[in-house]
């Protein structure tokens, strides 16, 4: 059984993918050999432009069934109209117009059940699709990339999270930005949250909706401060009010950001940058052998 870690932000530009794929490698390099890097942020997938390396192993189509209805078969009753939820259909009766707003369609099925004429049948409809890349021999880095004009986020991202819950150990999930219906899929089954937010006004005002979702959804978390150093110590005050754990802190450093937009991985001539992600994974560990035990680590 995977353990499975989401890393999150209230809002773009924190900084969470760049811990999110430097975490990854840390973990990968030092503490588990079983780990898989999973990009659920589907509009903008970017995680594998840190991997020169990669090569992609399969692709997986990803489609929605949606319903068609057949306007011949149709008596445009609107039962089905009534049985929506989500107000996909538009049937206008005087006109004999029946018609299913795939955007606001959610697969559920009611309209066939409504239907008592056989006029409606069910059809995929693409969405999006999954990439599996590999690093050495083994599959470690994965992607959902949604097709242009589709809105079926949350679906792919939960198509994605399924074809990727395999045996492996350890799991990051590189979450969406905000607080929308995306990252509450995201997250909903991980056993642990990383926050990652910046010591500025916006930072914490998004930091504060992420924490009250989590909350609510009842889902155990912890803060990293991106850019310290910068702005007020307005978020460190939020964080000791609220009891919340801070996991670590990653100074704002131009060498480190210059890596960042060439689109590289820390290396070996930014250890003064490693040695806080040390920090956070060792803060990790000891989330990770409450919840699951010693079997995920490297032998010391």
């Amino acid at each position: 059984m995977s353990f499975k870690i989401a890393i999150a932000s209230g809002k773009g530009g924190t900084g969470k993918t760049t811990v999110s794929v430097n975490l990854y490698q840390y973990m990968k390099d030092n503490i588990c050999d079983s780990i898989k890097l999973v990009d659920c942020d589907v509009e903008e997938p970017n995680c594998k432009l840190f991997f020169p390396n990669l090569s992609l192993s399969r692709t997986e189509a990803v489609n929605q069934i949606v319903p068609f209805i057949d306007d011949k078969k149709c008596i445009f009753c609107k039962k089905c109209v009534d049985y929506c939820e989500f107000n996909a259909i538009s049937i206008i009766t005087n006109a004999k117009y029946a018609k299913v707003n795939t955007d606001l369609c959610h697969s559920c099925g009611a309209c066939l059940v409504a239907c008592e004429f056989d006029a409606i049948t069910e059809h995929p409809l693409s969405i999006g699709e999954i990439n599996y890349f590999k690093p050495d021999k083994t599959e470690q880095i994965a992607e959902g990339r949604l097709k242009i004009g589709s809105a079926m986020q949350t679906l792919l991202i939960k198509e994605l999270k399924k074809n990727t819950s395999d045996t492996t150990d350890l799991i990051i999930y590189d979450a969406p930005p905000g607080t929308s219906c995306p990252v509450v899929e995201t997250v909903a089954d991980a056993d642990y949250v990383i926050l990652v937010t910046e010591p500025t006004p916006f930072g914490l005002h998004d930091l504060k909706l992420t924490v009250e979702l989590l909350a609510e959804i009842k889902k155990p978390f912890g803060v990293i401060v991106n850019k310290a150093g910068l702005g007020t110590d307005d978020v460190y005050k939020y964080l000791k009010q609220n009891s919340i754990e801070l996991l670590g802190e990653i100074p704002f450093n131009k060498e480190y950001a210059s890596l960042y937009a060439e689109g590289k991985l820390l290396d070996s001539e930014n250890s003064i940058m490693e040695e806080y992600y040390q920090i956070i994974a060792k803060n990790l560990e000891r989330k990770i052998l409450v919840f699951e035990g010693d079997k995920y680590f490297k032998q010391k």
